[in-house]
């Protein structure tokens, strides 16, 4: 797994692809387009990536905007297929962008802007996942999906405890 110090080119990235999405399936969007993921917690260590979730009004509305992200760049993959559209860029072997069709305000939705907020705003919890991001990646090397599922008690820990706030 492959970790970089923060880019501070990250967020201008995002911009950028926002606008990109935008202009290409804006009519799909109700709600907001976020930079989610590490690289949207500045200072915090990440894999290169940009993660954005896009909100949309339900899956089968949005469905359409599949083919349009696949001629425009994007590679989809069912991953999660009952609660979001899930594509990369450019490849699935080399990935600059994941992007998340999500219904805006669903669980899920709700779920990945109160980690990415508790990153933020708490320079201890982001310390603490730094070090477990870092040490996953040491003992998981390339394996994506052990690497994110062995994330997961960490984030639901965080999760948790921001319900009771």
């Amino acid at each position: 797994m492959e970790l970089k110090q923060y880019n501070d080119e990250w967020p201008s990235l995002f911009e950028s692809e926002r606008a990109f999405l935008l202009n290409l399936i804006g009519s799909c969007l109700a709600g907001s387009v976020e930079h989610v993921g590490s690289t949207a917690v500045q200072g915090m260590v990440a894999k290169p990536v940009i993660d954005i979730m896009f909100g949309v009004k339900d899956l089968e509305s949005s469905r359409g905007a599949i083919t349009i992200l696949q001629q425009n760049g994007y590679c989809y993959y069912p991953y999660k297929a009952d609660v979001m559209h899930w594509f990369c860029k450019p490849t699935p072997e080399f990935r600059t962008h994941h992007l998340h069709l999500i219904p805006f305000q669903s669980p899920l939705w709700r779920e990945r802007i109160k980690f990415r907020d508790a990153l933020r705003e708490s320079p201890a919890i982001a310390e603490a996942y730094a070090d477990l991001k870092l040490s996953l990646a040491a003992d998981v090397g390339s394996d994506r999906e052990a690497y994110t599922q062995q994330k997961w008690p960490f984030i639901q820990k965080v999760l948790s405890s921001a319900k009771k706030r």
